[in-house]
């Protein structure tokens, strides 16, 4: 059946309507709980475009469960908080849904709201009794993925209701981390002003200073330095949110990192921040010391530079979209898409 036959013009005159089809489908179809048949497939399409009239019709003529879900668990709900279909999400939940129902994955129709940014369905969900508790297979909560998508309003409404601003990844990523990786400045204030822990790293040893110098977002950086990041701060691999900053050529994040005297010397992995700004060979070093021999790749031990090189524009060596060099299997990430 094609959805498009649901959404045409009237087919007659008199009594018959535009959802005559559906109703004659109605009277045919069983109520299922699983997105199976017809009317279910319907519903499914009504909540994700915001065709309330249709959805409405569709769970009072009995054959719809309100809570009917596909394979992978997403229910009506689901994809009407995800796609911010307000009026959708008041009739299914007047209607008796679920609020708290998961996917298998684990996501609820508040995490989907909180992800796209939707704070009037947050707090409507709320009023209704939503969770904060519940987790993604990955750890994810709805405050990690409104953090790590900037929703400073979703932030703010879920730290009022009670989510917790110390939530983790299974990886160790915080709210903060997501929110400095993403470089958003209002996140960051707000959840470093609700309580987040400035230092508190990955299971990797990655700060959120680290990610923030990292991603080049200096306005983070100083921030966090204010608020008390440990600047020298090295995560499992021995480098240090400087060294990051160098090797990346992110003049503002290292003029930043510079007021706090951070160190200059070699670090413990054998590393300078000076030798990794001259091999990418991008940016004007201040106050290191020339004479630093790299003790990690001899073949490169006799770079000793005696000049301060200008800066240059990285953006023919640096993808924007992909500044975060790590490997793909080390990045968790909060979000969850809709089928």
């Amino acid at each position: 059946m094609s959805l498009a036959l649901l959404d045409t013009e009237p087919v007659g005159k008199g009594s018959c309507s535009r959802f005559s089809f559906v109703q004659l489908l109605a009277s045919w179809s069983l109520v299922g709980t699983q997105k199976e048949t017809p009317l279910a497939n319907a519903a499914f399409w009504a909540a994700r475009r915001g065709n309330l009239a249709l959805l409405r019709l569709l769970l009072n003529s009995g054959r719809v469960d309100v809570d009917c879900r596909d394979r992978g668990g997403t229910s009506l709900l689901m994809v009407a908080s995800y796609a911010g279909h307000i009026d959708c999400v008041r009739e299914l939940v007047l209607q008796g849904a679920d609020i708290n129902l998961q996917r298998e994955s684990g996501t609820t129709a508040l995490f989907f709201a909180a992800q796209q940014g939707h704070n009037d369905v947050v707090r409507f969900l709320f009023e209704f009794g939503a969770s904060t508790e519940f987790r993604t297979k990955d750890g994810g909560t709805a405050l990690l993925a409104a953090s790590q998508y900037g929703h400073r309003q979703v932030v703010d409404t879920l730290l009022k209701h009670g989510a917790n601003v110390h939530d983790q990844l299974y990886d160790g990523a915080t709210a903060l981390f997501l929110a400095a990786q993403g470089g958003y400045l209002d996140v960051t204030r707000l959840l470093l002003s609700s309580g987040a822990r400035v230092n508190q790293p990955r299971q990797d040893g990655t700060a959120p200073l680290w990610i923030a110098s990292q991603m080049g977002h200096s306005e983070v950086v100083r921030v966090m330095l204010l608020r008390g990041a440990e600047w020298d701060a090295t995560r499992d691999d021995g480098t240090t949110a400087l060294l990051k900053a160098a090797n990346k050529g992110y003049h503002a994040v290292i003029e930043e990192l510079l007021k706090f005297s951070p160190t200059l010397g070699i670090l413990k992995n054998g590393t300078s921040a000076l030798h990794a700004a001259v091999l990418s060979g991008n940016i004007k070093t201040a106050g290191a010391d020339p004479a630093l021999r790299n003790k990690v790749r001899p073949a490169l031990a006799s770079l000793t530079p005696i000049r301060h090189l200008c800066s240059q524009s990285t953006s023919s060596r640096t993808n924007p979209k992909r500044a975060h060099i790590e490997s793909p299997r080390r990045q968790r990430r909060a979000q969850e898409e809709l089928p």
